[in-house]
């Protein structure tokens, strides 16, 4: 089965969210951390969201932001989720806990589950390891056993170098609540390739 959530992050024009959605995304992701490549202004995913299919969620995505400026963002681009993908402890996703949260855990070798034992969200997302100082985008999967074994904590969305010729083969295997791409489906930084997006979301999709 499809899992419920299908999420292109990365997100910076109007064109790319538009046609993410058409195609079958589910999730649309919005990047605040001004260290990354995809990074979008406030003001920038505020008109994106409001010309985006209404039944498609909006996910920022936050960097050990302090929790006002995370609600700051919540509000003026009308979030749905919120997506913290840096070292935040349990007691930040606690103080948002009136919101839709995704905590993120970036898959390295000495990775242990136990690290999301304490945190309490709606989902964890699992991604690929990145470079010391960047935060998802990396284009690196990793094992999906580990989020195989990650479900008995909750619902996981699996993310790190999916694109259309893997995405269906994690969600056979993991069976995920949700998957997520971002690198792999751009024509360069923060500029989606249609046909890759087209591809990705076509596989999730009909993921059996």
């Amino acid at each position: 089965m499809p899992p419920e959530i299908i999420k292109v992050c990365g997100i910076t024009g109007v064109a790319d969210a538009l046609f993410a959605a058409q195609h079958g995304a589910t999730a649309l992701g919005f990047v605040f951390f001004r260290g990354s490549p995809r990074y979008v202004r406030v003001e920038t995913a505020a008109m994106i969201s409001a010309v985006a299919p209404k039944d498609v969620l909006r996910v920022g995505l936050f960097v050990d932001e302090k929790p006002a400026q995370i609600l700051h963002v919540k509000r003026a681009v009308n979030l749905d989720v919120v997506q913290l993908h840096g070292d935040e402890t349990a007691e930040v996703c606690r103080s948002l806990d009136e919101l839709r949260v995704w905590k993120a855990f970036r898959v390295r070798p000495y990775f242990a589950l136990q690290e999301i034992e304490e945190y309490s969200c709606e989902a964890f997302l699992l991604d690929g390891a990145s470079e010391e100082g960047s935060y998802g985008g990396s284009g690196r999967t990793f094992p999906w056993s580990t989020a195989q074994q990650a479900k008995r904590h909750g619902k996981i969305i699996v993310a790190g170098g999916l694109d259309g010729d893997n995405v269906g083969e994690a969600i056979r295997q993991v069976d995920p609540w949700g998957v997520d791409a971002s690198s792999r489906l751009e024509r360069r930084p923060g500029v989606k390739d249609r046909e890759k997006v087209r591809r990705y979301l076509e596989a999730a999709r009909s993921a059996q």
